[in-house]
Parts: structure tokens; C-alpha cells; sequence
């Protein structure tokens, strides 16, 4: 799995509980359904590991980017919980 290159320039490996958490904050956020929650951040979780998985480093920037688009597609307003939630998680 990939090392990711945080935002202050140290490294740690990919935590696909951490892109799951923050997603499906943003939908509890949102006030969607706990089953809705856990389906949109599993199906984007996947997403983001299956970009990850060839990859030696990746920088969270472009992982954060994956996740706000993805959640742009489902609605717009989770990618503004998402960004609202974000800081309050540790950094992805």
C-alpha cells in the first residue's frame, strides 16, 4: 500500500479508515441515513484504495481532491460537510 506525504511533509501508510471516517462524517453531516452513509463511504473508499494501490507515495492533497469529487457527484453539499469535517479529523 501507498505512503502518503501529509500536508506538513511527514509520511505514514495509507489508512483506509481514515478516508472512510471522513467520509462518512460528512454524510452523517448531511443528515443522511446511517445505511446511505456507510454505502456512499465504503463505495468511495474503494475507490480511493484501488487509486492508492499501485502507487509507492501519494500526497493526501490529491487523495482529499478524489474524495471531494467524488462526493461533488453525489451532492454538492457533502463535499462542503466534508471540508467542514476535515480539520476536526486528524489529517488524511
Amino acid at each position: 500500500m501507498a505512503i502518503i506525504v501529509k500536508r506538513r511533509g511527514h509520511t505514514e501508510e495509507f489508512d483506509e479508515r481514515k478516508a472512510y471516517g471522513s467520509v462518512y462524517a460528512a454524510c452523517a453531516s448531511a443528515h443522511y441515513k446511517e445505511g446511505e452513509c456507510e454505502k456512499i463511504a465504503d463505495g468511495i473508499t474503494k475507490k480511493i484504495k484501488k487509486m492508492v494501490a499501485d502507487r509507492k507515495q501519494i500526497d493526501s492533497s490529491i487523495i482529499r481532491k478524489k474524495i471531494k469529487s467524488e462526493l461533488k457527484k453525489k451532492d454538492a453539499e457533502l463535499e462542503f460537510y466534508y471540508e467542514e469535517h476535515l480539520p476536526n479529523l486528524k489529517e488524511l
